[in-house]
């Protein structure tokens, strides 16, 4: 007998956490960790000092409803709508518990077991575990080079089974913002072959652009094809809060409400409480974030020539991500315990993000720069170029 958790692998960052064991780090080389994504200092004083007051609520420790605070709703509702150029009302909001809950409750009110949902590679681990979890095909749409998918290429992988296309920009673990071309050709796809397009935007508050990534939302029918996906733990620090959304037609958001009423019955009070001073007082706050993050991708490309020369290439770069192709002989499954072991460099392996009938993989690893500054960059790189492994024989580029 097989178990629903039997069907998937170990959750990788806790995998990673355990090339730690026995290892020491000397003084002049203490561990660099870019392996999870997750911002690791609390949040802000002032939001700090607002989820204090928000303790002394009798309703912050109380059941609230099932799909969010309507204040929290409404407030992104209105805000998205002003970003986005477009309308979206508070019924078609609902608050989860984190975006990975957001992910698990849509492919729960879309999907049946033997179901297919694509997912361009490389892919959020996360996503592929709940399908597999869930009894749903997880199918790969390879990206390529530039980690860009391809919506001519997704179109022959659609059957009859197909209910979803699921995309990540800022992409993790790529990096890569997604043209608004590009989510746009995805959507029309969608749309053309009645499935929905889920569009998980977690990082969109670190976007290096300055205007909208796309224009979806300016559609009046969007959500008879869109869903998108958010998380307020990047944007506020509120990781453990666990604070996501889904945005959707209210007909989806009716089932999801099924599932969130029997896994946790309704998000953390205090949590979205947070996440809601958080929108209407952190603005400025945020946009400092979101230069500081820029800053340390500019860092990225200041650095790279230092391991350019060595054979590394970079494939994608933005949000809280870098990604990069080794030129190393051995497989990066391999070789990311000995990133520990011989440079105190703790990184996840591209094998990490890639089915395993995709070689790619073993020639990528994910490099999660947020908690790491311009100098932490500056030694990670020189750690990187010190490396004087078997190089992999010459041949095309992955």
């Amino acid at each position: 007998m097989t178990s629903r958790t039997q069907t998937t692998f170990a959750p990788p960052v806790m995998e990673a956490r355990r090339w730690l064991e026995g290892v020491s780090f000397p003084d002049n080389q203490p561990l660099i960790n870019v392996s999870q994504a997750a911002p690791v200092d609390p949040p802000p004083a002032p939001l700090r000092a607002a989820m204090a007051e928000a303790l002394e609520l009798p309703e912050t420790h109380l059941y609230g409803p099932v799909l969010g605070l309507p204040a929290l709703r409404q407030e992104l509702a209105s805000q998205w709508s002003e970003h986005y150029q477009g309308t979206l009302t508070p019924d078609q909001v609902a608050i989860t518990s984190g975006c990975n809950q957001a992910f698990a409750a849509t492919i729960a009110a879309l999907c049946t077991e033997g179901d297919e949902v694509i997912l361009p590679t490389p892919w959020y681990f996360n996503h592929k575990m709940w399908l597999d979890m869930s009894g749903v095909v997880a199918v790969p749409l390879p990206t390529g080079a530039d980690l860009i998918p391809d919506a001519a290429a997704a179109r022959s992988l659609i059957t009859p089974k197909t209910r979803a296309i699921a995309l990540v920009t800022p992409n993790n673990p790529g990096g890569v913002e997604y043209p608004d071309e590009t989510l746009a050709d995805f959507f029309e796809l969608a749309r053309d072959t009645g499935i929905k397009l889920i569009v998980d935007e977690t990082y969109r508050d670190f976007d290096s652009r300055p205007n909208p990534p796309h224009p979806l939302l300016a559609d009046p029918n969007w959500d008879d094809t869109l869903i998108q996906l958010y998380s307020f733990s990047k944007a506020y620090r509120l990781t453990g809060h666990r604070v996501g959304a889904v945005i959707g037609h209210p007909n989806l958001l009716a089932e999801i409400e099924k599932f969130l009423d029997t896994v946790a019955i309704c998000p953390s009070q205090l949590g979205q409480r947070a996440a809601l001073w958080g929108l209407q007082n952190l603005g400025d706050w945020l946009a400092g974030e979101r230069e500081e993050i820029l800053d340390r991708r500019a860092a990225i490309h200041d650095h790279m020539p230092l391991i350019e020369a060595k054979g590394w290439r970079l494939m994608g770069c933005g949000a809280y991500f870098a990604y990069l192709q080794h030129p190393f002989a051995d497989s990066s499954a391999t070789l990311a315990p000995k990133l520990v072991q011989e440079i105190g460099v703790l990184a996840l392996p591209g094998t990490m993000f890639m089915p395993a009938t995709d070689p790619s993989g073993a020639r990528q690893f994910r490099v999660a720069f947020a908690n790491v500054d311009r100098a932490g960059i500056e030694a990670l790189f020189t750690r990187l170029a010190s490396l004087d492994w078997p190089l992999a024989t010459p041949g095309p580029a992955a």
